[in-house]
């Protein structure tokens, strides 16, 4: 939902509205006229035309004069007026624009007169419908869409690049409220530069990374990637608290007994280096090794790494109600995001990734926090194979992605399972950097001595016969076979 705003606010943004030259594409005048069909149409109009021309908010005003913008007051009033019938308006409009778009019926005294403000989301996954019709502003007119082949195209090219980040976290914020509720001086530490002198210097840099946008109100919104990133108190956001990680330990193998809970309460560039921190010393066991105690991880640090911070990266933002999860047993790790990938889980490695965060993405790379494109995932398969401890999973269900990381385990204890997809992942890895995947590979990647021949190749053969790898060239004589993983034949 939209939040209401104060006096000051709507005011301001009243005014900073009268400024416009015209009547635009996402921004209405009107002084009485109360229509209930032409409300609907011209709220999918102009969430249509925000998303054209990139603005974070449409309007419709009444008691503005269309002409001269001069503040003539209004004798709209919306909490009583009706739709289709004796509906209330704004319950019939919910029912008839589709999908569904927030918008909120606001008032101001402006000058002595009454001002009906309507504050409207633009379109995100479609273009929106009135009554099954979807419309557009062109000019101070509202129309068709299918009547405007151009503009319709252009509208689902752009609806197709609106992600999460663009959104507004907070809004109408002075500059001191801004540095209070973001962590600048962690931004400039992760990217290496120092903190400048002025605050409009300061501000400039955050607005160029856009991790903060001016308000048409005044002063500055702050974007959903700056609060996801850097918020010194992600409570500060009531549209992100949801979105914060959290760490789950439980005793034994099962959630029945949770020993130890954290949820994270800052951005996660902000607090990444914290976070890893307090997972890596709940998954650490005390080993007795040559009379000496040493802490050993459970499983490789570098693993858990590039884990979380994929799992950060790649969620659904758009799955209210639940967010990034990290959950610690006795001999395993899950870690799980919202939403399901948009790559298949058994070509999460060799094949690039497609991310629904691409800014959440590429600004994680520039302050270090992630690998390069599509390499952190090799990087934790890489460092679980030195190990020698069983593959990772990766797995989707429900509109979740989970990635789950297994303690030592002896070959012997593994079933056919997990033997064939710790097989599959290092043929993905081999093929990855163009070497051969052969009997000798799979006897290092299990810790098998050189007289263990024939088990490697039964380990092989099963891989071979659950379909998840392939012989390169099967006219070679067996004993020079080299194998590929199933998609890369």
């Amino acid at each position: 939902m939209i939040p209401a705003h104060d006096t000051a606010y709507l005011v301001g943004l009243v005014e900073n509205l009268r400024r416009l030259p015209h009547e635009t594409e996402w921004v209405e005048f009107k002084e009485n006229n109360a229509d209930p069909r032409m409300i609907g149409e011209d709220i999918a109009a102009l969430a249509n035309g925000a998303v054209l021309h990139s603005r974070e908010k449409a309007y419709m005003l009444w008691g503005i004069a269309d002409g001269t913008h001069a503040v003539v007051g209004t004798d709209f009033v919306p909490g009583t007026a009706k739709g289709s019938g004796n509906e209330l308006l704004e319950n019939w409009l919910l029912k008839m624009l589709r999908p569904q778009v927030n918008f909120c019926f606001q008032q101001a005294d402006v000058g002595g007169n009454q001002v009906i403000i309507l504050e409207i989301d633009p379109a995100v996954q479609a273009p929106i419908a009135f009554d099954g019709e979807r419309f557009i502003r062109v000019g101070s007119a509202t129309r068709k869409l299918k009547d405007l082949p151009e503009k319709e195209h252009a509208l689902w090219r752009i609806l197709g690049r609106i992600g999460f980040e663009d959104g507004v976290a907070a809004e109408h914020l002075s500059d001191d409220e801004v540095l209070d509720k973001l962590n600048y001086t962690a931004y400039f530490a992760l990217l290496e530069r120092p903190i400048p002198e002025s605050v409009s210097t300061i501000l400039y840099e955050l607005e160029q990374d856009q991790l903060i946008a001016p308000c048409l109100a005044g002063g500055w919104n702050i974007t959903n990637l700056g609060a996801i990133l850097f918020a010194k108190r992600i409570g500060d956001f009531r549209r992100l608290e949801r979105k914060s990680i959290r760490v789950i330990q439980y005793q034994g193998t099962g959630r029945t007994e949770a020993v130890g809970e954290r949820q994270a309460s800052w951005g996660y560039a902000t607090g990444f280096a914290n976070l890893l921190k307090y997972i890596n010393g709940r998954i650490s066991r005390e080993a007795l090794g040559q009379g000496l105690r040493r802490t050993l991880p459970m499983v490789p640090e570098v693993a858990v790494r590039e884990l979380v911070a994929n799992a950060l990266i790649h969620q659904d933002f758009s799955v209210t109600g639940a967010g990034p999860m990290v959950e610690i047993f006795d001999a395993r790790i899950e870690i799980t995001n919202p939403g399901k990938p948009l790559v298949d889980t058994q070509r999460f490695l060799g094949n690039p990734p497609i991310s629904r965060n691409e800014k959440l993405a590429a600004l994680m790379r520039r302050i270090g926090i992630c690998e390069e494109r599509g390499s952190g995932i090799e990087k934790a398969v890489l460092a679980v194979e030195e190990e020698v401890l069983p593959a990772p999973l990766f797995e989707s269900y429900e509109g979740f992605t989970r990635a789950t990381l297994f303690a030592h385990k002896d070959l012997s204890e593994m079933d056919r399972a997990e033997r064939v997809r710790a097989c599959y992942l290092h043929a993905c890895l081999r093929y990855r950097v163009q070497q051969p995947m052969d009997n000798a590979s799979i006897r290092e990647r299990f810790g098998l001595s050189d007289d263990h021949n024939d088990r490697a190749s039964r380990l092989l053969r099963e891989a071979v016969d659950d379909g998840v790898i392939i012989v390169r060239d099967p006219d070679a004589g067996t004993r020079s076979w080299t194998y590929l993983p199933f998609w890369a034949a």
